[in-house]
């Protein structure tokens, strides 16, 4: 994730990073201002069309269906963001219980042994987590077309988990803690299947397919309509003024797109790693 100044304008305005929808836009922003540079030609010295002429309606109809697209990825990018939030408000939610079973059970343990065994294996599940988060094929676990070998493909935070439960019990068993006791980890432990649930829910279901698939549409045909409506008005103009209408709509969908899976390798994603180790930095210190 990147570290900025929100403050700091001008470091935002001057400054491409290499995330930045202006490299990834690039060529299909040239390909599209040579067209409506054709386009333009076309209309004013071959067809010679004038403002007298019908066509000139045409921005009307691009005005109409601004404020509908407007609408559409204001949609779009609310939505991918609260799937980035929710993902980070879980993995605080992780941190936060990691801790607490860490404080709960330096008490409660007496054993260094045992001791140790928890400062390896809690920290462990966060890290587990987040490399079961960056496998792809965690985000195909519930697409039809995909057959997973799941025999040889094991669930390794469940298998983490029951480690770690295993040796609760044992300590039970072995009358290093009582039943009591027992109860009170229980509400740690059962956060652990939830969070790892709910960061899986946000992986593997992406933004309909449908919904994506027409407003990737609806952009690329509102943009290559633009210049048989405007370039009457603007002249040669419209070929800069399309070019930068296409890279705030196109822009918008880019954001929205790598936000929407906050578990991957995108410089906006979740920090998870870095997370992970300061869960294990936390998780020493406590135990």
């Amino acid at each position: 994730m990147i570290s900025y100044n929100t403050k700091d304008w001008f470091s935002f305005i001057f400054h491409f990073h290499k995330s930045d929808t202006v490299r990834k836009l690039l060529p299909i922003m040239i390909a599209i201002g040579i067209y409506s540079s054709i386009v333009g030609y076309l209309e004013i010295s071959y067809f010679k069309i004038g403002k007298n002429d019908y066509i000139h309606n045409i921005p009307i109809m691009h005005g109409m269906l601004g404020f509908v697209i407007s609408l559409l990825l204001v949609f779009r990018t609310n939505t991918a963001y609260d799937r980035w939030w929710e993902g980070r408000k879980l993995w605080g939610g992780l941190v936060n219980n990691s801790r607490n079973l860490a404080i709960k059970l330096s008490v409660m343990l007496k054993e260094e042994n045992d001791k140790k065994f928890f400062r390896k294996f809690i920290p462990a599940y966060a890290s587990v987590l987040h490399k079961h988060l960056h496998d792809s094929d965690t985000g195909k676990q519930l697409f039809e077309d995909v057959d997973l070998e799941i025999d040889h493909h094991k669930h390794k935070p469940n298998q983490v988990k029951r480690i770690i439960f295993q040796k609760i019990n044992d300590l039970y068993e072995d009358n290093k803690i009582s039943g009591e006791q027992l109860i009170i980890l229980n509400e740690e432990l059962q956060s652990f299947t939830d969070i790892c649930g709910a960061c899986e829910r946000i992986k593997n279901t992406p933004i309909p397919y449908s919904y994506s698939a027409f407003i990737k549409k609806f952009i690329f045909f509102y943009t290559m309509t633009l210049p048989f409506g405007y370039s009457v008005s603007l002249g040669y103009y419209v070929a800069p003024v399309v070019v930068f209408i296409f890279y705030v709509l196109a822009s918008l969908e880019l954001i929205a797109e790598e936000i929407e899976d906050p578990f991957g390798d995108d410089e906006n994603d979740l920090p998870t790693k870095k997370i992970s180790e300061n869960i294990k930095k936390h998780i020493e210190e406590l135990i």
